[in-house]
């Protein structure tokens, strides 16, 4: 990891752009439309400034400890790369879902960040992934998985590949990118405008592996795309068993 300074209405894809308010409201990750001005930019963003369950937090923050029971029904799945200019965001195919608490969510999408926008006690990874699901009731459910350096991806070099070359189609394994483990977990908000709360976040605790020619080249393709880290306000928030 790499020490970084600091940094409910909801519908399908909401967490990147595919709010009506945020795709007719600019806002970037700098400067006067960076995320300390997200809350002014318009009023649909309120929740970006006053929002009390704001994410990413710090993971370390952890004030209880337990199993947490996210059953995930992940494989392989045919995939496109809609065009977005915060992220590399993957749409997925009917198909996949994890259950939590008697509740199926289905995948909607996965997209990335570099660096990675929770932290550990101040860290982060070079590059994370957020697996975005939505319920029947249309509440979301987004699993994060760190990258940390290391041996290439496969599922990552399809991307890029597709990515470069423009295709309009591919095949994912999720299962490969995020398999099942440890996690922690806690009640917080999109990482983007509108910043719109109770989103249940899951967030796993062991790392997957990438290059690092893979990180650069997608942090090249998105620049920097983290928001800072948000109050934790004594949410209660979930760790792995010691």
């Amino acid at each position: 990891m790499r020490t970084i300074l600091g940094r409910a209405g909801l519908i399908a894809g909401a967490i990147f752009l595919s709010d009506a308010c945020a795709q007719a409201q600019e806002w970037t990750y700098e400067g006067e439309e960076g995320p300390e001005h997200w809350g002014e930019l318009s009023e649909d963003f309120a929740a970006c400034g006053a929002g009390m369950m704001q994410s990413p937090i710090d993971l370390a923050g952890v004030n209880a400890r337990g199993d947490v029971m996210l059953a995930m029904a992940y494989g392989e799945i045919g995939a496109r790369l809609p065009e977005n200019h915060h992220t590399v965001q993957v749409a997925v195919d009917e198909g996949l879902t994890v259950s939590s608490a008697g509740e199926t969510f289905r995948l909607l999408q996965f997209h990335f960040h570099t660096p990675s926008e929770h932290v550990f006690g101040g860290a982060s990874y070079p590059m994370v992934a957020h697996f975005v699901h939505q319920g029947e009731d249309g509440q979301l459910l987004v699993v994060g998985v760190m990258f940390e350096e290391g041996e290439a991806s496969e599922q990552l070099a399809a991307i890029l590949e597709a990515h470069e070359d423009g295709a309009e189609a591919l095949s994912v394994d999720a299962a490969a990118l995020a398999p099942a483990g440890a996690m922690y977990r806690y009640m917080g908000s999109l990482t983007t405008p509108p910043c719109s709360e109770g989103v249940h976040w899951h967030v796993l605790a062991e790392p997957q592996s990438a290059s690092a020619a893979q990180i650069a080249a997608f942090e090249a393709i998105m620049g920097e795309n983290a928001r800072p880290v948000q109050a934790q306000n004594n949410r209660l928030l979930l760790g792995p068993p010691d």
